[in-house]
């Protein structure tokens, strides 16, 4: 899953000789391999440094790059440097919203050359997705779907929130995830109230609702999902908002394709949530893109008034939160077409009472 050819396309449109990556997310983007490497894609060709630990696994694996190992004395800055000084390279981008300020110094100080922000070079590449993206997007989220209905048969009153968080990591590695894409957020009960909340020693009762929010990555790429159950029997009142949780989601998919805003698509699912008398209780945005890491850009925002590009993968996650009483969310992720999108979330979406 090589990106070198694209990001040296986009070179000339930015005004740059160069671009230094040295992120591990923009280094899985532009070769397809983590090595915890440096790389510098030129409009004629690309150079990636890596050390000892991973340069037999780099030549088996990276293409279009000239590979250099690092050694005591000479590191990535150093070899970067030499690099530019024999390319002529003068004006060059880096990863203005990955690197720090102290390894922007240091790299500026060293480098013969005119560091310029960067990152809306490789943000505009990757939200839109590639066929060979999008298949490892399906196979973390096929992995995921699988996980959520083992961990269905696991769920019982009496067992806690950690339990069940440390049973979907047990199943999303076992069913071949290469690592979580997040902590799993698993809550129950008045601790669904809090979108973020952390699995604690917080048992399973009847009639609680239970929030989990979970993914893994396959190839890099990252699944994300999130269902509520209910434990027991639901109340008309949690009955009544699952359903408009639910509703707003499916309005917010029925909005979601390229061309469009992302305002608009949210404001979709929160016109649902407004007639339902709910909306001051949906205290986030509908949805955020993923990838190579678990929140990019383009958002499915209030705030992004920006068309959506064809092939971004964005989440449709709206939820009520009741404080300090219950919540519900439900989370799918689809891909933006021109005429609609393409929902990667199989797992069913009705009421599951257990």
């Amino acid at each position: 899953m090589n990106h070198l050819s694209q990001i040296a396309q986009k070179l000339p449109e930015h005004d740059l000789d160069a671009l230094l990556i040295t992120s591990e997310p923009g280094e899985r983007y532009a070769l397809g391999f983590h090595g915890e490497g440096v790389v510098l894609v030129t409009r004629k060709g690309a150079h990636y440094s890596t050390d000892g630990r991973y340069m037999e696994q780099a030549k088996l694996q990276v293409t279009g790059a000239e590979l250099t190992l690092t050694y005591t004395g000479k590191g990535h800055m150093a070899l970067a440097k030499e690099y530019m000084k024999e390319h002529h390279l003068e004006r060059v981008g880096f990863e203005s919203g990955q690197m720090p300020v102290d390894e922007y110094h240091r790299w500026a100080e060293l480098l013969p050359c005119i560091l310029t922000p960067a990152q809306g070079l490789l943000d505009g590449l990757r939200a839109s997705k590639d066929p060979q993206e999008l298949e490892a997007m399906r196979q973390a989220q096929r992995i995921t779907d699988q996980a959520f209905g083992e961990i269905l048969n696991f769920i019982r009153p009496g067992r806690t929130e950690r339990e069940i968080a440390a049973r979907l990591v047990y199943e999303l590695l076992r069913l071949g995830g290469e690592k979580m894409a997040f902590d799993p957020i698993v809550a129950a009960g008045a601790n669904g109230s809090k979108p973020h909340a952390q699995p604690g020693d917080q048992a399973v009762a009847p009639g609680m609702f239970l929030t989990m929010d979970f993914g893994c990555v396959w190839e890099g790429y990252c699944s994300d999902m999130t269902r509520t159950v209910c434990v027991g029997q639901p109340t008309e009142e949690m009955e009544r908002v699952y359903q408009t949780v639910l509703d707003a989601q499916k309005a917010g998919i029925a909005a979601a394709r390229a061309g469009v805003t992302g305002k608009s698509v949210d404001a979709a699912a929160r016109q649902v949530m407004e007639e339902a008398g709910y909306e001051e209780y949906f205290s986030h945005s509908l949805g955020h893109s993923l990838g190579l890491e678990i929140h990019e850009s383009p958002n499915l925002s209030y705030t992004n008034e920006k068309p959506l590009p064809v092939g971004a993968v964005t989440s449709v996650e709206p939820g009520i939160y009741l404080p300090g009483r219950f919540g519900v969310r439900i989370e799918d992720v689809v891909v933006l077409g021109e005429a609609g999108c393409e929902n990667l979330t199989q797992s069913p979406k009705n009421l599951i009472v257990l």
